[in-house]
């Protein structure tokens, strides 16, 4: 289960997201706050957390992701369908995240989905691109 309690970066078996630059867009402030912990614990740099399109969109212009964490419904009811198509137009491998599985249907463009709560094994099986 994703929680805030991770592990210390130098702990054998972390997955190495050394270089790679994630966006987490996702409304709950908690889950998005582990998220970027884990994320930067694994070495990645991370964009947000943040709860809007409008955001995501700001930080997208500093610098473009090479992946994205989602969550499909957005904080005052926004959906993020338009964002990720957008990143997904621009070659970023989004993965969208829903606390309800039906949600999950809708959102043709992405790489991957996760239906909430989600382990550490399965966001990095969907983070990480089979090779």
């Amino acid at each position: 289960m994703l929680s805030s309690d991770f592990h210390h970066p130098t702990e054998p078996g972390l997955t190495d997201l050394t270089g790679m630059c994630i966006l987490v867009v996702e409304d709950s402030r908690d889950l998005g706050i582990a998220m970027q912990a884990l994320l930067q614990a694994c070495g990645a740099k991370v964009a947000g957390p943040v709860a809007t399109t409008a955001e995501a969109d700001r930080l997208i212009a500093q610098e473009l992701p090479h992946a994205a964490l989602v969550d499909i419904q957005l904080r005052y009811g926004e959906r993020a369908d338009a964002l990720i198509a957008r990143l997904s137009a621009r070659g970023v491998r989004v993965i969208v995240t829903s606390g309800d599985a039906a949600l999950l249907q809708g959102p043709a463009k992405a790489a991957a989905t996760l239906s909430k709560p989600f382990s550490e094994a399965e966001l990095f099986a969907a983070l990480l691109p089979p090779s």
